[in-house]
């Protein structure tokens, strides 16, 4: 019989160990509903960039994909990514890091992300990729490792700051090119993906703070232990997979839509009307402007030029030419 009560050092150290392996071989275990979560935003992705082709290629209004609700749509799909990078990070890196896996993920997020600049550079150079989602995710991967054992309130508090940071670091030397990674430059060129380390980095943090705390109430072990049906299998494999579906399903989607406009090409008079008025109604009244813009369309139209007026990027003598035309009908609506 113990009468003596107080600290029990071997019993409570067993009872430890006991939990940190529990923790242990619950982060390290798949949990399917992260990879589940994972092909929704996937599928997510695939529907905004099928759409942002159809704005390419004008069969929609133009710069509908970049502005409004899919502006939104969009941010919101690269905020649950980079979520779920930070929970994944912790899962698998949280208790012990192992540096084959780590550093093997990392090299194909990285080749993948130089091979994104690259065919963007040839394909649209005037817009290219230098810093987006697959460029944040590699950074992200080596800052985020380096944060992992960061008790939960610390790393709240860094995505805070994370988030805020644009909207009170300023300085000059911030918008040199070598900068534009930061997101704190007031001046960034034209691209087609960016996703710059601040403020977008918060959410690698909030996705670490949120395996942590599921971690500390238990909720890791639940998880892992569900097994959706239906397509939710379907979605997972996906997840599982998400670098080779990145890679592939925007090519894909691209040329099916090229293809179809080789049959069916956009009736572009519409679109080229609504954007022709509104930029010549900031100085000119709109019967004006309509009457100048509909000259422009009838003439481009009546010299066959229509894939000219419509070149992301017109030659000299298109140049010369559209000049040419803009002063011919500005000149006759004015008289």
């Amino acid at each position: 019989m113990r009468w003596f009560v107080g600290p029990t050092l071997p019993e409570s150290s067993s009872a430890a160990r006991t939990k940190s392996r529990n923790r242990m071989q619950a982060a390290r275990s798949r949990i399917e509903l992260i990879d589940i979560a994972r092909g929704v935003a996937l599928v997510a992705m695939a529907i905004y960039h099928f759409t942002w082709d159809l704005d390419f290629f004008g069969y929609v209004e133009p710069g509908m994909s970049i502005t409004g609700a899919w502006k939104f749509f969009a941010r919101s799909i690269a905020c649950s990514f980079l979520f779920l990078v930070g929970f994944s990070l912790y899962l698998a890196h949280g208790h012990r890091f192992r540096a084959r896996p780590f550093l093997k993920r990392l090299g194909m997020i990285a080749a993948a992300a130089v091979a994104i600049t690259a065919a963007t550079y040839i394909l649209f150079p005037d817009s290219f990729i230098f810093f987006g989602i697959l460029h944040h995710i590699a950074l992200a991967t080596i800052v985020g490792a380096a944060v992992l054992r960061l008790p939960v309130p610390v790393l709240l508090l860094l995505a805070a700051a994370v988030i805020a940071a644009p909207h009170y670091i300023q300085a000059p030397f911030l918008d040199h090119p070598a900068f534009w990674w930061t997101g704190l430059s007031s001046n960034v060129p034209t691209t087609n993906d960016y996703i710059p380390f601040f403020p977008w980095f918060g959410a690698v943090l909030l996705g670490i703070a949120g395996a942590k705390t599921a971690e500390r109430f238990g909720l890791l072990a639940r998880l892992s232990e569900i097994r959706p049906g239906g397509v939710m299998p379907v979605l997972a494999v996906a997840g599982r997979h998400s670098l080779l579906f990145y890679l592939l399903h925007q090519p894909v989607l691209f040329s099916c839509v090229w293809l179809f406009m080789q049959v069916m090409p956009p009736d572009r008079g519409p679109a080229f009307m609504q954007a022709c008025t509104a930029q010549c109604s900031t100085q000119r009244d709109e019967a004006f402007c309509r009457a100048y813009c509909g000259c422009v369309l009838e003439e481009v139209a009546a010299q066959g030029r229509s894939d000219a007026l419509f070149a992301a990027n017109p030659d000299e003598e298109t140049r010369a030419w559209l000049e040419n035309l803009v002063l011919q009908c500005s000149m006759e609506k004015e008289e």
